[in-house]
């Protein structure tokens, strides 16, 4: 079978893997955040791998989307409805809740900084999705990472850039085209060559061809999906390739790339366990609250505890502010997604066609207006999606 085959859009475990994702960043910063550092060889697979995951994931997720849909219009309506309403309120958040707590446990004083004019810059600073301002009015001071109150958003800059990118291409044809993606990955792979993998004076030009050779696997697998073969034995030998590169190499990505992308969203594609099928995605708020309240963790004294019990506190307090996140804000700010699509494209919603699909079944029926297909592949976005669907990536 290949990747096409065993690919379901609706059934399978990217949900599942996202949270293992976003939980190992917590589990990375659980080390510097207390002023430790893991073991040598794992520093690279925790300190960069899982956000490469989460790239590989967009990439062949989101060109799928694209192309299902290539409406300009819809398709940045549906990406900015699934990150910004949630990092909007986590800024916020971030600045009004987490922060002046964070002061009153060092003693400082929270009125002061509330009535200042830090919370609401930092806020209005980053709410564009690039990171302009790490601290509130100076902090958090005296802490390992000082200055810095939320290190994970600076990667959604990059996956903005990426979603730019993949319009830019489908806008100028260049998706349908078999060169253009594997030529991009091959610039990317080329880039990356010539540059550090990781920080140092070349860390933007660095982080481009991290984050574009990372998201152009993904984006290649799907193109090729309906003649790559989908093998748990496969599967295993790519993982083997990832951990053995990133122990070794200080770039592991050159090698492991595609057998990172391969690992992930093949074997989150056999993967038919319902329990595995997870109905919500709590990934994206674990990953965007998770640094700012491990450092409120760090403030409360619990750093004194070795780095894994940080790291198991951290996703206990996390998640279930991740959950708040998901059931409060994301998923309205996604049910909002039908509705203006059909006013960017002058149709109407799915929800407000029922009646009329049961009332003249043969009109919508002979054109498929229900979007259902015989290869599981939404052909109308505007359908309604079961709760088992995977929703929007985000970084």
């Amino acid at each position: 079978m290949t990747l096409g085959d065993v690919f379901d859009p609706r059934k399978n475990a990217l949900n599942a893997w996202r949270l293992a994702l976003a939980t190992g960043v917590i589990l990375w910063h659980s080390f510097p955040l207390t002023g430790r550092m893991p073991y040598a060889p794992f520093v690279q697979l925790l300190g960069l791998g899982c956000v490469d995951g989460f790239f590989a994931i967009s990439g062949y997720l989101i060109v799928s989307s694209w192309l299902r849909s290539p409406q300009l219009g819809q398709y940045f309506i549906a990406r900015s409805l699934r990150i910004l309403p949630g990092l909007w309120v986590c800024l916020a958040v971030t600045a009004f809740v987490i922060a002046p707590i964070g002061v009153a446990l060092q003693g400082g004083s929270a009125a002061k900084l509330l009535l200042s004019r830090a919370p609401i810059e930092y806020v209005l600073k980053n709410s564009a999705v690039w990171m302009f301002q790490f601290d509130i009015g100076g902090t958090p001071r005296g802490i390992p990472v000082s200055g810095m109150w939320n290190g994970s958003l600076w990667t959604l800059g990059w996956e903005a850039l990426c979603y730019i990118g993949v319009a830019v291409f489908g806008v100028a044809g260049l998706l349908r085209r078999k060169w253009a993606i594997p030529v991009a990955l091959a610039l990317a792979l080329a880039w990356s060559v010539v540059l550090p993998g990781w920080g140092g004076v070349h860390a933007i030009a660095s982080n481009a061809a991290r984050f574009a050779l990372m998201f152009l696997a993904g984006a290649l697998l799907h193109q090729v999906r309906n003649v790559l073969p989908a093998k748990w034995s496969l599967v295993a030998v790519c993982g083997v390739v990832v951990l053995a590169s990133s122990a070794v190499l200080p770039n592991y990505r050159l090698i492991a790339a595609l057998p990172m992308a391969y690992a992930i969203i093949v074997s989150g594609s056999l993967i038919k366990n319902r329990r595995m099928r997870f109905p919500t995605d709590l990934s994206y708020g674990v990953y965007i609250y998770a640094f700012a309240l491990q450092q409120l963790l760090v403030l409360a004294g619990v750093v004194r505890l070795n780095s894994i019990l940080f790291c198991f506190i951290s996703i206990a307090v996390t998640v279930p502010t991740a959950a708040m996140s998901w059931f409060l804000i994301e998923k309205p700010a996604l049910s909002l997604k039908r509705r203006l699509r059909g006013r960017v494209t002058g149709r109407q919603p799915a929800s407000d066609r029922v009646g009329e699909i049961e009332s003249e079944p043969s009109r919508y029926s002979a054109r498929g207006e229900t979007g259902t297909r015989t290869d599981n592949f939404s052909t109308d976005e505007d359908a309604p999606e079961p709760p088992s669907a995977s929703p929007e990536p985000a970084v």
